[in-house]
């Protein structure tokens, strides 16, 4: 497995420890939360660097993010046959989020409440999480997808 693409992995992972983003749960956060939001924080990353020059760094990337989750849920001790389901559902989860917000820029502040609210049903502020989230999608427009790998990025 190509280790290059571990600092972006763990810059994901940093953004999605926020505690912040879990104040508005209705209940403890759990690892289906926690994966929740490192795939929404994954859905804008792609969705700003999506591109044809990119497009090998980032499918290289996808696959390197998805087997890191894979790794996760075997450690948490997932049996093999559930591994494979999980890993179909939560790849399923990760494509209608980025199907949702392909076209966030010409939504409407209303429609993005909607589209998060498909994912993030135990959150009670999706307007706090909204706004997290335009933040986070605006610092990565500011950005090349080279100098986003190679250099340490705070939000």
């Amino acid at each position: 497995m190509n280790e290059k693409y571990l600092y972006t992995y763990n810059k994901l992972i940093n953004f999605t420890r926020n505690k912040d983003l879990y104040k508005s749960l209705n209940r403890v956060d759990n690892f289906s939360d926690r994966l929740t939001l490192f795939l929404l924080h994954f859905a804008f990353f792609l969705k700003n660097y999506k591109n044809e020059k990119n497009k090998i760094i980032l499918q290289e990337i996808y696959d390197f993010n998805f087997r890191q989750l894979e790794l996760s849920i075997r450690e948490i001790g997932y049996g093999d046959q559930s591994i494979n389901k999980k890993m179909k559902d939560y790849i399923n989860l990760f494509h209608s989020m980025v199907s949702e917000i392909h076209f966030w820029d010409k939504l409407s502040k209303t429609q993005k409440i909607e589209k998060f609210s498909i994912f993030l049903t135990d959150f009670q502020e999706i307007d706090y999480l909204l706004d997290y989230f335009e933040l986070f999608d605006d610092n990565l427009s500011k950005k090349t997808l080279n100098s986003y790998l190679k250099s340490v990025s705070n939000q």
